[in-house]
């Protein structure tokens, strides 16, 4: 009879010997690995007791008998009879030995790694293989994988520095035999490009007397000071032959021009000794080092935008110090400059680099970061901003998943950090970042829908928090620029990408994978819309409108729009008179919250009413072809006459004079009044267009395809609310035509140091909100006079 398995043992073949078997396959390949890098370490240990060749052997000084002995006899044994008589290994000379102690020393100034864990139970997998010692590990200094000499440098000069004060003659035959020790440096060994250059014509030589001695490159650029004949010879060595030799030393040179002025300690190898050959360096830099990397190393572009180049290459590996050190001084440089035509050289340069950047990620995040802090910096100029969004794009485009969403999240941030103040000069700046970022959302639609969504889901925590948890200044954290701007953003990124009209491969707009974030961002906007309904807010309130009516347009989302504007003509601030004022308009565009100085005047209430009744406008004109516009408009047509009707009313006849304005229904705004029944007028001439036309179909409510075709061989201008839109958007054009004219004119007068200001035509287009400030107080005073 068979031995049943114990209840344990089946529950763990169960739940855990499948699990158990895969990390004892993967413990095991990771073991094999350790193996196979102990025995290169053993083989590289073995090396360093290899008897030097004839002409080391004179170099070297001259040892006793016997260890010259214990050598011929080592020379002479064949491997079988070394084995057989044990691991009995001659002494090494004192200068050899004294190497050991230098090597040894630099191998434990370093971090050593620890060994790997041993499992018995996969003691199978040795294959008979004895482990590697740590001793013998610390041998291994120019192994790959030992990265003792990237983690303390500094150990190894300190070594090296030491060793030349107690040992001079020993140093001096390390100099003679191996100077690649003693040319240590920091910044990475880039001799190895000169090996590269073996295609370049041969040196010439130069007469000297009856002797003729080779001209080296090298001899030439000894000199620490960098001369602008140098310059001259690396550029032409560059643009005519391509010279990675050349190319090394620009390397070099740039780096102590990038960090010219850092106090920092450390020595470079050229030093800068003026403002024409620093200035000449870095044109050279930036222009000429993409091309001989490009001739090089040729980057192959497939149609979708994605590059190739291989990687494996000798020459690659060997170009990988100077690639790092170079883009590190570009950022070291990016981080430091003003100047906007060197900032824009800058930005070029490092546009043909990015594809050799992408095996080194952190140094190309670093690199983006700045890129995208010049391209929302108040101060950057359009053309600088346009460059670096390109650098951008670019990068996007060509980069892997991980490293395109940190590029979106670091946009992004960007634009945040960016939009924190909106004036009338910053204003275009921050346009021109949300139409350009927006583009970014579309280059990949999964990433793009992961960033987007916990974005927004961001926004709608700020919102919560601040109903279910209302402060003094809770709103705050809602009612400011950079949340405005961050709905706004993503309202422009949606129409962008969910629109069929942009995107012709959209059958509709519920195909694109952005658009279920489409409701979230309406709930959210709505409910920051209505937060604080006061009429201090409704600038505020203006702006997120306009964000949703961009969306609905685009992506034909019906919106119900019409109750928060409707909201603000019941408002009392525009129900009742208001109060005279010589205060200029107020610029919606640049404001969120009303000075206090405008409440109850009558050019706010003014101004309040254009700005209601053209977003009315623009609401009723996306909806001005639909087979169901007179049912639409019906409530929103009935408030518009009833407020009119109360606008107009007269006061009480038993009023008395000082108390008729305030017992008085109406607001007594010919010019509001006048364009609330304009938008009235066009309403109603539109329905009963609709409605004529309506008359001749002949299909039923329930076909769909013809409702949706109804009126689509009418062009939207023809209708009667879209041409009466189009003249409102060609009068807002002009209106701020005249602005940025004025804002342009004015940034003149302060470049040129003017300090006298016009006040004729200056005086319209200023929009400063402390001047607004003092000219209503003032006002005020002279009413109440």
């Amino acid at each position: 009879m068979a031995k049943h398995s114990k209840k344990s043992t089946k529950k763990f073949e169960k739940n855990h010997l499948k699990d158990t078997i895969e990390r004892r396959k993967e413990f095991a390949k990771v073991k094999q690995r350790q193996q196979i890098k102990a025995k290169k370490q053993a083989r590289h240990a073995s090396d360093y007791a290899k008897v030097p060749d004839e002409d080391e052997e004179k170099l070297l000084p001259q040892g006793n008998g016997r260890k010259a002995k214990d050598t011929d006899k080592l020379k002479d044994m064949t491997v079988d009879e070394f084995f057989q008589g044990g691991f009995e290994i001659p002494e090494p000379t004192k200068k050899a030995s004294k190497l050991a102690k230098i090597k040894e020393a630099k191998a434990e100034s370093g971090k050593r790694k620890r060994d790997a864990p041993r499992n018995d139970d996969d003691s199978e997998l040795d294959g008979g293989e004895s482990e590697v010692s740590s001793k013998d590990q610390a041998l291994d200094l120019d192994s790959p994988s030992n990265d003792e000499a990237e983690e303390r440098p500094g150990a190894h000069r300190e070594d090296l520095d030491a060793l030349q004060k107690k040992d001079p003659e020993f140093y001096k035959y390390l100099k003679e035999n191996d100077a690649e020790l003693l040319d240590f440096s920091e910044d990475g060994d880039l001799a190895e490009v000169d090996d590269l250059s073996e295609d370049e014509p041969p040196k010439k030589k130069k007469k000297k007397g009856k002797t003729i001695e080779p001209v080296e490159e090298d001899d030439i650029d000894d000199d620490t000071e960098v001369t602008m004949s140098m310059v001259s010879k690396w550029q032409k060595a560059m643009t005519e032959q391509h010279s990675l030799r050349a190319m090394r030393q620009v390397v070099l040179a740039f780096r102590a021009a990038a960090y010219v002025n850092e106090e920092d300690g450390k020595e470079y190898k050229y030093t800068i000794s003026g403002p024409e050959v620093y200035h000449q360096l870095l044109v050279i830099s930036l222009q000429h080092v993409p091309e001989v990397l490009g001739h090089h190393l040729p980057i192959k572009e497939t149609a979708s935008g994605k590059v190739r180049f291989s990687t494996d290459t000798k020459k690659f590996r060997t170009l990988t110090p100077l690639l790092k050190s170079h883009a590190t001084s570009v950022h070291h440089l990016l981080e430091n400059l003003f100047d906007a035509p060197t900032i824009k050289l800058t930005l070029a340069s490092i546009l043909p680099l990015l594809p050799y950047l992408l095996s080194f990620k952190k140094i190309l995040k670093n690199l983006i970061k700045a890129v995208i802090s010049i391209w929302s910096d108040p101060s950057s100029t359009e053309a600088t901003r346009i460059n670096a969004f390109l650098l951008i794009r670019r990068l996007a485009i060509i980069s892997d998943p991980s490293l395109r969403e940190a590029v979106l999240k670091s946009t992004y941030q960007g634009l945040i950090k960016g939009s924190r103040s909106t004036t009338v000069h910053t204003l275009p700046g921050i346009n021109l970042m949300k139409n350009s970022a927006a583009e970014l959302w579309g280059l990949d639609s999964t990433i793009g829908y992961t960033t987007g969504f916990t974005y927004i889901r961001q926004l709608a925590i700020h919102l919560r928090t601040s109903i279910t948890h209302p402060t003094k200044d809770s709103y705050k954290a809602i009612y400011n620029w950079q949340y405005t701007h961050s709905l706004d953003f993503w309202s422009r990124v949606l129409s962008t990408h969910c629109s069929p009209a942009t995107n012709p491969h959209l059958k509709s707009a519920t195909a694109s994978p952005l658009h279920p974030l489409i409701y979230p961002l309406v709930q959210i906007t709505l409910g920051a819309l209505r937060l604080i309904p006061t009429p201090v807010y409704f600038p505020l309130r203006f702006h997120l409108t306009r964000a949703l009516l961009r969306l609905s347009r685009s992506t034909t989302t019906y919106i119900p729009l019409a109750p928060s504007l409707l909201e603000v003509l019941q408002s009392p601030e525009l129900k009742k008179p208001p109060k005279p004022s010589t205060l200029r308009p107020l610029d919606f565009a640049t404001t969120l919250r009303a000075p206090a100085s405008y409440l109850h005047t009558r050019v706010y209430q003014t101004g309040l009413g254009e700005q209601v009744a053209s977003l009315l406008a623009e609401f009723f004109a996306i909806w001005a072809q639909s087979i169901a516009f007179p049912e639409l408009v019906i409530p929103p047509s009935v408030l518009l006459k009833r407020w009119l009707k109360e606008a107009s009313s007269p006061p009480t006849p038993s009023a008395t004079h000082n108390h008729a304005r305030a017992r008085g229904r109406g607001n007594k705004n010919a010019k509001l009044a006048a364009a609330v029944a304009l938008l009235l007028q066009k309403l109603d001439a539109n329905a009963r267009f609709v409605e004529e036309r309506r008359r001749k179909v002949d299909f039923a409510p329930g076909m769909r395809e013809g409702v949706e075709g109804f009126l689509a061989d009418v062009p939207w201008a023809d209708m009667p609310l879209g041409a009466f839109v189009l003249g409102m958007r060609k009068r807002e054009e002009e209106r701020e035509r005249v602005v940025e004219e004025g804002r342009r004119r004015e940034e003149e007068e302060r470049r040129g140091g003017r300090k006298g200001r016009g006040e004729g035509e200056l005086e319209e287009v200023d929009m400063g909100m402390d001047r607004d400030v003092e000219d209503g107080e003032a006002a005020d005073e002279d009413d109440d006079e």
